[in-house]
């Protein structure tokens, strides 16, 4: 399976490196054979058809910037989507930072890799969020396969455990813990009384908020998962404008006390039941499957049959992302086999 790799920031690193790392595994244990024919970031681009050297493509990366440094095969400013329309390859993996405001550059991205005739795996947010239904229905005209596992709860497989593990019963709704951000910081406020500002600092000094947390704590990195859970899931046509927000950012000492007094917990929950969804803070009994610590994410799904079914995991981190990436791939080869 020859791929182009569009985004070279911490997913893309990890993936490339796996890949190279496992490589022999995956032949002996999954026939399958992953070569990156081509990498772009935003520096430009390294196209090998034979294969990347992935190893020298990250050294040149770490120590001038990007790819197109690479020594013969590197193209200085060559835009990514000149890459997905004249490499060919059978599958593109989009892993360009998440913008909620219009989804670029990873909407075009993911649009011209359709066109073009080549499956997408993708762990950008932003355009599903923006666009799911009509990206879906780019990807069924044209017979190819869009795969986004990684957007929602990095490695654990909470889109998968939802379509593979339920399969035969009939999920009417479900809620969850969607950013271990909020939940790293509403821990912090239960566990140790530290106000929000300092769990905040404390998180973006762990490395696990941004310097500029808003896409976090204001509830729209969990809105984007639920537009994407709920549509994959649940069958919704959803779009990220369709979802009521209210983030943790006024949340007090004295309201998560309150809980605490209750026997609960304030956890930032995203929901969607009766065609209506919404992330807000909601006081959660310390005895549900959904009141995890730190920076876990939870989902409990409702279904005909099988009632209350909860799944755990930790929810980000390059590596674990990078795992979903992987099993997105095997999936599509998988398919692509039995079609």
């Amino acid at each position: 399976m020859r791929i182009i790799l569009v985004g070279f920031g911490v997913v893309g690193q990890n993936f490339s490196r796996m890949i190279s790392e496992r490589f022999g595994e995956l032949v002996e244990k999954f026939r399958f054979y992953p070569r990156i024919v081509a990498i772009a970031d935003k520096g430009g681009a390294v196209i090998n058809r034979r294969g990347v050297n992935i190893e020298y493509a990250l050294k040149v990366k770490h120590q001038k910037g990007s790819v197109a440094h690479v020594d013969k095969f590197g193209v200085k400013d060559l835009d990514a989507n000149r890459v997905i329309e004249e490499v060919d390859a059978e599958v593109v993996v989009e892993v360009t930072p998440t913008n909620i405001v219009n989804g670029e550059p990873g909407l075009t991205h993911i649009k011209t890799a359709l066109k073009m005739g080549k499956h997408v795996v993708t762990t950008n947010k932003g355009p599903l969020a923006l666009a799911f239904p009509a990206l879906i229905e780019l990807a069924k005209y044209n017979n190819l396969f869009l795969r986004f596992s990684g957007c929602v709860g990095g490695g654990t497989p909470i889109l998968d455990f939802a379509k593979k593990c339920l399969l035969g019963d009939y999920i009417t709704s479900f809620k969850g813990i969607l950013n271990g951000t909020t939940n790293y910081i509403l821990t912090r406020m239960a566990a140790d009384k530290v106000s929000f500002e300092e769990a905040l600092l404390e998180a973006q000094k762990a490395g696990y908020a941004e310097a500029d947390p808003s896409l976090d704590i204001d509830g729209w990195d969990s809105a984007c998962k639920l537009v994407i859970l709920a549509n994959w899931v649940l069958g919704t046509k959803a779009v990220l404008q369709d979802v009521k927000v209210k983030g943790i950012r006024g949340i007090t000492l004295d309201d998560v006390e309150d809980a605490l007094k209750q026997n609960c917990e304030i956890k930032l929950i995203a929901s969607a039941e009766n065609n209506k969804l919404e992330v807000k803070p909601q006081p959660i009994p310390k005895t549900h499957p959904l009141c995890v610590g730190g920076i876990l994410n939870a989902v409990t799904f409702i279904s005909k049959y099988a009632g209350e079914e909860t799944i755990i995991g930790k929810g980000a981190g390059g590596i674990e992302t990078a795992s979903a990436v992987l099993r997105d791939l095997l999936t599509i080869k998988e398919s692509i086999i039995k079609a």
